[in-house]
């Protein structure tokens, strides 16, 4: 299928490794020309040429730390423009509610909520005056499903779900569409993070505490970064244009409820 996108230009946060590297290959792939983003600046070249080797669109990369606002400046400065914005970052530090102080949520906040949407404020009118654009906010299975463990990132990106859920009604008719795409399960640097915690806590292997991960998944399996990265580019195409508003599930079927 044609994704109705080349020669777009896309601006994504987060997007030296994992998820955010997925997506951004999935859209160089397709012909997008894209901007990524890393603190690493070794890590961001590495994966700049990586993404330069799959032809297609065009790769450059910007080093900084969008969760501020000077961070955010470098990034905008590169990219004024885009087409196509996808939102990401890491994810707080698991902890149960009664142990999380008061600054650990602000940083949340910042870091989850308030960080996508000071980009999406940015770049949304542009895209309303060009009458193209697909807003993609990497969250969290969280939102929908929440953990006791998780209740940093659920608090902070339920709240950026909500207020994007609003704004896509008002932006719908210029053919802008803002989606979110939430993950769980999937085989990144952050799952490594998470098993571990396993493993500290617990004095299993590492092995051991991917098993046990694969366990709690449906499909019994952890999910590709491909797998994720093709969804956002589809979400991101001209195909998508009726879909907004949404939060797409990506969690090899483990999630219980219907809605």
């Amino acid at each position: 299928m044609n994704l109705g996108i080349a020669g777009r230009r896309a601006l994504i946060g987060g997007s030296s490794r994992g998820l955010g590297r997925a997506c951004a290959a999935a859209l160089v792939s397709e012909g997008v020309d894209v901007v990524i983003n890393g603190r690493d600046r070794d890590q961001l070249e590495t994966t700049i040429r990586e993404l330069r080797d799959l032809g297609g669109g065009t790769v450059e990369g910007v080093a900084a730390d969008v969760t501020t606002p000077e961070g955010r400046a470098t990034l905008l400065a590169a990219c004024p423009d885009p087409d196509i914005l996808i939102t990401n970052c890491s994810g707080p530090t698991p902890g149960h509610f009664i142990d999380i102080e008061h600054d650990a949520w602000l940083a949340a906040l910042e870091m989850t909520m308030l960080s996508p949407l000071a980009l999406i404020r940015a770049t949304v009118r542009g895209m309303q005056e060009r009458r193209f654009g697909r807003i993609v906010n990497i969250t969290s299975a969280m939102v929908s499903a929440p953990r006791s463990h998780q209740v940093l990132s659920t608090g902070a990106r339920t709240g950026l779900t909500a207020v994007v859920k609003a704004m896509s009604t008002e932006v719908a008719p210029d053919n802008v569409t803002i989606n979110n795409l939430l993950p769980e399960r999937f085989d990144t640097g952050r799952l490594t993070f998470m098993a571990q915690r396993w493993v500290d806590q617990e004095g299993i292997t590492m092995e051991q505490a991917r098993l046990r991960i694969v366990d709690t998944i449906a499909a019994k399996r952890l999910g590709r970064p491909e797998e994720f990265g093709a969804t956002c580019a589809f979400v991101c195409s001209d195909h998508a244009g009726y879909m907004s508003g949404m939060n797409i599930r990506l969690d090899g079927g483990s999630y219980p409820g219907l809605l």
